[in-house]
């Protein structure tokens, strides 16, 4: 029913269900690949009243799937492009999702996981203005901090000693994200009282 295609590979059409409505499948090497093609093959549609939110894991060898939402596809758009080398390994901030597709084990592969959903469960795009936008914006301004944080992370034994450096646990920094999101989430214009 679906289809992935991968610049410079082979047309990818062996998704595996995970359930009635989920299905799985894994992009082997996807380290250096920037878009990814999301379609339907045309054997069969959605069912009447649904479409297929497609879901991101970016290969992480220390971390179970974190599940990105990237779009969706229907009967009515039958495929999408998405762009997958902005997205970030974002397992460090939030366990959202790990166990989407029904796995919890590592995974180093990338993996494309569709959702068959009512329409009105359906993800959409935030609009380039709006509360939505000021979400979106907020989310990845602290997506980017974390990576720049967790960018200089160092375990204890690889540490060298620096007595005018000061640390903080990366565990701090993760609270202070995820409540941060929790609030945003909660009321988008709670940062300007």
């Amino acid at each position: 029913m679906f289809g992935v295609i991968v610049s410079g590979r082979l047309v990818q059409t062996e998704f595996q269900p995970i359930s009635h409505s989920q299905f799985l499948t894994t992009i082997p090497d996807a380290d250096n690949i920037n878009h990814v093609v999301v379609f339907l093959t045309g054997i069969s549609p959605f069912p009447e009243g649904t479409a297929g939110q497609v879901y991101f894991s970016w290969p992480d060898p220390n971390a179970p799937p974190n599940w990105q939402v990237l779009g969706h596809i229907s009967n009515t758009k039958p495929s999408a492009i998405f762009k997958i080398s902005t997205l970030k390994k974002l397992h460090e901030m939030n366990s959202f999702s790990n166990t989407m597709f029904g796995q919890s084990n590592i995974c180093h592969n990338a993996q494309i996981g569709i959702s068959i959903e009512p329409l009105m469960n359906i993800t959409e795009v935030p609009s380039p203005s709006g509360p939505a936008n000021n979400i979106t914006f907020a989310q990845k301004m602290l997506e980017n901090f974390m990576n720049y944080i967790l960018s200089f992370s160092v375990t204890q034994s690889n540490m060298l000693p620096d007595p005018t450096a000061t640390y903080v646990p990366l565990s701090t920094v993760q609270n202070w994200y995820t409540n941060f999101e929790r609030r945003l989430t909660q009321n988008p214009n709670f940062w300007k009282t």
